[in-house]
This record gives C-alpha cells, sequence and structure tokens, in this order.
C-alpha cells in the first residue's frame, strides 16, 4: 500500500524537551543582551571560535580598534602640537630679545678689538667679555684691569667713519646693535689697561726705563715683544676718581701719554668706564681670563686719601638666574601641555 496513510514519525535527534532548555537559554541570554548592550570585544588569544563572543567577561579581551584610526589620532596630535609650537615662538622670541637686552644694558656685553694697541694681551678680532654690572654698584677698576670706556673727547674724533649702508640696512643693524648682537658704528668705546688710579702718581721713566707707580717700577710682562715701556717720559699725578690708562703695544697706543695736554692731563674720568674685561672669549684659541699682574696687584691698594669700594665678583648669581629664565619657560610650556599630546 505504500506509504500514503501512515503516520509521519519524528526525524531522528534531539526531542523537544530535550532542546527546550537549550533554546530556553538562548533566549534568555539574547533577552538579557537586548536589554543591557554591551562592547563587541575580541579575545586576546585572537580568532573568532568558541569562548568569545558577547559579553565582556574575559578579561584577556580588548577594544576593537584599527590601525589607521591611530595613525589619524597620532596625525591629529602633531598638527595641534606644531601649531602650538608656532603661536608660542613669538613669545619666546620677545622673551629672548628682552632678556639680551637687560644683559647688554646692565650685566655683560661682548666687544670686538679693532686694533692691535692691546696687543699681545689682545689681537684684532678677538672678543671680550666685559663685566657691566659691578659700575651700578659703586665699584671702581683696580690698577692692572683691562677696562673699556667711553671716549673722553678727542681720543677717536680722527676714527669716525661714516656708514655707507642703506635705510633698511641701518635700520636692522640699530635693532641687532641695541640688544648687543652687534656692536654699534656710533659708539665710541676704547680699551686699555689701568695703571694709575686716583691719588697715583705715575712716572716714566726711572734708570731702567721702567714706569713706576707711587715710586714703585713695575715689572710689565704683558707689553708687546720688542716694545719699551714708554718713549715718552712723564710724571703725572691721577686727580680723584679719574685714571691714567695704558695700551700694551705702547708703540702703537695712543693712550693717556698722547693726551696730556687735555684737561685732566691725560686721564679719564671713572664715569666714563663700561666696565672690566674679564675673559677673551672667542676665538676659541685665544680663550682665556684677563687676570690683573702681580705687579700692580701687589702695589698698595690705594693712595692715601682715595677710597672705593672693592671689586665685586665678574659673574654674579644674577647673571646665572637670568640666562635661566628661557629654558625655565620652555619647560613650563611643555608641561602645561601634557594633559594633551606632549610634543617631542
Amino acid at each position: 500500500m505504500g506509504s500514503r496513510g501512515r503516520p509521519r514519525t519524528a526525524p531522528d535527534g534531539p526531542s523537544d524537551s530535550t532542546a527546550g532548555p537549550d533554546r530556553s537559554a538562548r533566549t534568555g541570554s539574547a533577552s538579557d543582551s537586548d536589554s543591557e548592550p554591551e562592547s563587541v570585544y575580541l579575545p586576546a588569544g585572537g580568532g573568532g571560535g568558541g569562548g568569545g563572543g558577547v559579553g565582556a567577561s574575559d578579561p584577556g579581551s580588548r577594544p576593537v580598534r584599527g590601525r589607521a584610526e591611530r595613525r589619524r589620532a597620532a596625525k591629529r596630535a602633531a598638527r595641534r602640537s606644531r601649531r602650538s609650537f608656532l603661536r608660542e615662538l613669538p613669545v619666546i622670541v620677545l622673551v629672548a630679545l628682552v632678556i639680551a637686552l637687560v644683559m647688554k644694558t646692565f650685566l655683560l656685553q661682548v666687544f670686538v678689538i679693532p686694533s692691535g694697541s692691546m696687543e699681545q694681551t689682545l689681537q684684532i678680532g678677538d672678543r671680550v667679555v666685559v663685566d657691566k654690572l659691578t659700575p651700578w654698584f659703586g665699584a671702581e677698576p683696580e690698577r692692572g684691569e683691562v677696562v673699556v670706556f667711553k671716549d673722553p673727547g678727542g681720543w677717536l674724533e680722527n676714527d669716525h667713519k661714516p656708514s655707507t649702508d642703506g635705510p633698511v640696512m641701518r635700520n636692522v643693524k640699530s635693532l641687532f646693535s641695541a640688544v648687543g648682537l652687534l656692536p654699534s658704528d656710533d659708539e665710541r668705546d676704547l680699551i686699555k689697561r689701568v695703571i694709575g688710579v686716583g691719588g697715583d702718581t705715575v712716572e716714566c721713566c726711572d734708570e731702567h726705563g721702567r714706569v713706576s707707580v707711587n715710586g714703585t717700577p713695575l715689572d710689565e710682562p704683558y707689553i708687546a715683544t720688542g716694545n719699551s715701556p714708554s718713549r715718552i717720559t712723564f710724571k703725572v699725578t691721577v686727580p680723584p676718581g679719574r685714571l691714567w690708562v695704558m695700551g700694551d703695544h705702547r708703540d702703537l697706543s695712543a693712550d693717556s701719554r698722547y693726551h696730556m695736554g687735555n684737561p685732566g692731563s691725560g686721564t679719564i674720568p671713572v664715569g666714563n668706564v663700561v666696565g672690566r674685561a674679564f675673559v677673551i672669549a672667542w676665538p676659541l684659541s685665544h680663550f682665556g681670563q684677563l687676570d690683573v699682574p702681580d705687579s700692580l696687584s701687589s702695589l698698595p691698594v690705594r693712595a692715601a686719601g682715595s677710597a672705593a669700594i672693592g671689586p665685586v665678583p665678574a659673574e654674579p648669581p644674577l647673571v646665572m638666574g637670568v640666562l635661566g629664565v628661557l629654558p625655565l619657560l620652555v619647560r613650563c610650556r611643555g608641561t602645561r601641555g601634557r594633559d594633551g599630546p606632549v610634543a617631542d
């Protein structure tokens, strides 16, 4: 009769009673996930097989994040850092210029040696650092110190050269010279060694051709080779508040000896002193301190009836404090940016 009319039997497999709990469990977990949606995580071991799936219960799981997204975030951070630096650059430049101006006006200034009047101590083209701080505290130059001073009148009248620069270049040079990056064309400065101070009697020459101060002959090893202490004889008493100065290249230096007919008998006012040159900074082959010779430092500190404040160290802590302002500013800006991306 065939199979027509026979009752259909259920296929082999789990019964409804057996599959019921599994189906109800799957239904329950699905309803739970519908009520509390969660982020999708990949297992720490990778792969999409068993053990993974829905939920964040696996402690080794991590969020899905593309490599391209990380690259885009890094590029955005780099662009923000560049924009931040460009915004801060004018401030950094301005602070640096202000520091340079303050240093040139009150602390230190570099001078270029234009002639050979101080050879063999200083060569043409040498850069010397001048301490400008000590005069502000009332200190006066001592014998043997190398000082930079303003022309007291008539010492440089034949040395001025008119500028051939155009107006733009003159303005640029004026700006750079104002902050000490270039020498000024109209500065009337000289550099010599102090031989006598207020109250001293300076004389030349004794029976051995030497210069003497207050009757004490000087040993002058700094004089240029082949030069005598002086080819001009003189005897002068330095007035209070003035200095007798001479170049180390005695045969080439138009110093106090050549201006004895001027008011002050060739001496210069202490107030004209810009500062004391204490180190040769450039070139490196000439680098070194400008010390006071023993023959001058061993003389009595001051002649009778004259007084002055003792010298102040040429490298005061204030200089180091000013030089540290710019690095501190940059560091503070870098620290403040750590809430976001930090620039390299």
